[in-house]
Formats: structure tokens, sequence, C-alpha cells
């Protein structure tokens, strides 16, 4: 029996500011559009999510694709992970350079290759063969970026350093002005198939092959058909630590709804870490949960039952 298809994406969690909420919207629902043309042809969520993510690492707004943070040396490195919930094969890439969409080489990972996860050169050879084109990383790197690095090392040079001369990276510290704009979408399809993916530029000034929670199995994205499909955004390192994807599928494997599920991952990462960030969670029966513990979270969703409305402002929210 054919299932309804439900999508939601989500564009990061922080104080984002009202200057920049009008353009999160825009690109949440643009993304929204994108995978949900994909769920309404009887496509597969897997593309779904592909979709949707593709929208949004080519929307400079977020911190993912074009317009991503610097790393220390100003370059621009991505990750991406991309999975299916209906045979739990998965593809991810790590550190790339010259992919301007890394959500499209994970997928060829997933789809192509027996591995699960690429890294640096070896990831953009293989998606150089597998018909990805490449691009220089100078054609990642935008002004405004290049200026927000310049103002956080001038502002961190009066700070503390490492034994090696290096900023002391302190994110537990950090305001929370400081952006998490990582992308992610989860989906339902006709079939009952769910998938996720997350796409990120990583953390502002981060050590050169510093890899975030994004492009890691079970950190920053799951989708499993017995448990939830998930993504995550906001600060890498303690939703590495807590496997945050996968303990929060696990709790909906174990009979509690995703909203519930989304609640608490969220108070999870912030008692046992003092972490902060964003969660979205779909299961295989539509029921999806959406949570974050920052001042703002840029999401969106569809689903049959409001399609109707076509793609109006009521269909997306920016939590206050």
């Amino acid at each position: 029996m054919p299932t309804n298809p439900v999508l939601v994406v989500h564009g990061g969690a922080w104080a984002i500011p009202d200057d920049m909420v009008e353009a999160h919207l825009h690109g949440v629902r643009n993304a929204l559009g994108a995978g949900w043309r994909v769920l309404e042809r009887d496509g597969a969520a897997l593309d779904a999510v592909e979709e949707a993510l593709v929208i949004m690492e080519d929307d400079e707004t977020f911190d993912a694709g074009r317009g991503s943070f610097l790393n220390r040396d100003g370059k621009v490195q991505l990750d991406a992970m991309i999975m299916d919930g209906a045979t739990l094969r998965a593809g991810g890439v790590g550190c790339v350079e010259q992919v301007r969409n890394p959500v499209r080489a994970a997928r060829k990972i997933l789809s192509e290759s027996p591995h699960v996860y690429f890294v640096g050169e070896g990831a953009e050879r293989f998606a150089a063969e597998h018909g990805v084109e490449l691009c220089r990383n100078e054609d990642l790197v935008i002004p405004r970026e290049v200026e927000r690095l310049r103002e956080y090392q001038r502002e961190a040079a009066g700070g503390l350093s490492t034994k090696d001369g290096n900023e002391l990276f302190a994110p537990s510290s950090h305001d929370l002005t400081i952006s998490h704009d990582t992308v992610g979408a989860v989906a339902l399809d006709r079939d009952g198939n769910i998938a996720a993916a997350t796409s990120t530029g990583g953390t502002l000034n981060k050590a050169p092959g510093r890899l975030g929670d994004s492009s890691l199995i079970g950190c920053g994205c799951y989708a499993d058909n017995l448990s939830a499909a998930v993504s995550t955004t906001g600060w890498g390192e303690p939703i590495m630590k807590l496997v945050l994807a996968k303990w929060t599928a696990d709790r909906v494997s174990a009979g509690n709804l995703p909203e519930w599920a989304a609640q608490e991952a969220m108070n999870y990462l912030k008692q046992r870490l003092n972490g902060h960030g964003g969660i979205i969670v779909l299961n295989s029966r539509g029921q999806f949960g959406i949570a974050h513990n920052t001042p703002r979270m840029a999401w969106a969703h569809r689903t049959l039952e409001k399609e109707d409305a076509g793609l109006e402002q009521s269909n997306f929210r920016m939590e206050p």
C-alpha cells in the first residue's frame, strides 16, 4: 500500500539575526520545493534529499557548498553524507576542496562504490571518475567569508594559543551568534522508504583536515527504515562524541515518537556535553520531529495534507 510522502529540511541552528531570517526562509523554501518535486512524481526519498541539499549547497546563505566558512588557511573544505534507510547503504565525503556539490559525490559513493567513505584527493578523484564535475577551490570562496575569517583571526590573535602557536579553538565558550548553517534533509517516499542527507563547510577557522559530525554515519546523518532518518546541525564535536543521530534513531526504534526523540536528543546534547544545535527526525510512518536548543533554527516541511496550500510561508517556520 503506497504511503504518503513527507519531506523535512533544515538550514542550520544558531542565533540567526533578524536581517538574515528571510534569506534562510527563502533558502529552505527552495530546497523543499526541489525535494518535493521528486516525491510528488513518485520518486525515491534518496533522490529527494539529494536534490534538496543541492539547492542549499548552491545558496550562499548556508554553510555548505559555495559560500561556506573558510578554514584556517583560507580554503573551503566540504563534508557530506547521504544514507538510504531501505538498504543501509551510505556515502560520505570529507575535506573535499574541488567539489561544488559534495552531496552529489556522496551519492555516487552510495550508488557505485562498495565503500562508504572517501576523503580529500581520493574523494575528488572518485567523484571525477564517476561524472561529478570538479571546480577550483577559489570558485567556492566568496568575499564575505574572506572578510569574516580575517576579522575572526584578528580577534583571536589577542586570545589564547596552543603550544604550537595556533588558536585555541574552544566552541563551548563561543557566542551562539557564530553561524551553524549546516544543511540537511530527511524524506519518506510512496514506497515507505526513508533517507537522510547532511552537508556542511564546517566551522569557521577550523584546522585544515578537521572533520565534523555532518558526514559521519550515525553522528550528523543516519537512516534506517526500522527506526528513523535523522540529520543534525550545530557544534560538531559534542554531536560526534554522542553519536547523536544514531542515538536518536534508537529512541524511535524503541517506540518513541520522533517529536519526543528529537527533543530528548537536544536535552541530552546540552546536559551531557553543553552542546548546541538542532535536529530533524522522520520515521517510516511519516511522523516527524524538529528540535533545537539554539535561539533559532531554519527548517521547513511538507506533506500531502499541505499540498493544496502550495509553497506558502505558512508551510515554513523559523522558531524563536
